[in-house]
């Protein structure tokens, strides 16, 4: 079993914000692997299901983003889970917007909801980075992902929500690899060839003329028929 956590903060005052990146990815995956209704239980809100072939419970911690790591630890208790069964999508400042990377273990680097993660369950859990992008100056930081998605963001956030979608079942099996795959595909799909024919992609030729017959032979020695003593007295006349 895995436990997938999207961290951010409860109420729709937050839902669009930046911070809430990681509630927007749990939210899509029940909705699109048909996973059991909401739920309120751990301090939060879960969902069950199955992807591929792992049972999954998703949790969305209402504790605020502070204080994730209480409803976290709660849930793990109650399905005897480690740290290393639980994965946690969160928003990353340090990653260009639309950039996915998943990493198991290290530090905080500030960021609250992991900051109570690391006290409450330690560091040996596996975190989705949902890049964000950096508004430029740390005094801008608070208020940069306190604020919502600007409409310029929605193509590449709905790419990027849609990568860890097609990627979730991957990562429930402990393929990462296969998980940054299918969110590239989303986020840089690749470029037309020519829908599969291999001919499209070559260049146009003119067809070549067929090549004309070649001329008979008009070569005299065919019809002469003096023989060779006369044409060597033709010769010296």
């Amino acid at each position: 079993m895995k436990l997938f956590v999207g961290l951010g903060n409860p109420g729709a005052k937050y839902a669009g914000n930046r911070h809430n990146i990681g509630f927007m990815v749990v939210d899509r995956i029940a909705e699109e692997a048909g996973f059991a209704p909401w739920r309120a239980k751990f301090q939060g809100k879960v969902s069950e299901g199955k992807l591929g072939s792992e049972k999954v419970v998703l949790l969305k911690p209402e504790t605020f983003m502070n204080l994730s790591g209480q409803s976290v630890g709660e849930a793990m208790r109650f399905y005897k889970l480690e740290p290393a069964d639980v994965v946690v999508f969160h928003d990353e400042l340090d990653l260009a917007p639309g950039k996915a990377r998943v990493k198991t273990g290290g530090g905080h680097a500030g960021h609250n909801g992991l900051r109570s993660m690391h006290q409450h369950i330690g560091a040996d859990y596996d975190r989705v980075r949902l890049g964000i992008g950096h508004p430029g100056h740390k005094d801008r930081v608070a208020g940069y992902v306190l604020s919502d998605f600007a409409k310029a963001d929605q193509d590449w956030l709905d790419d990027l929500i849609r990568g860890c979608v097609d990627g979730a079942a991957a990562l429930a099996a402990g393929d990462s690899a296969k998980f940054g795959n299918a969110v590239g595909l989303r986020v840089n799909p690749p470029r037309s060839g020519g829908g599969g024919n291999p001919k499209a992609n070559r260049p146009e030729t003119t067809p070549h003329a067929p090549p004309k017959p070649a001329a008979p032979k008009t070569d005299s020695a065919q019809s002469d028929t003096r023989s060779p003593l006369q044409k060597l007295k033709d010769k010296f006349k």
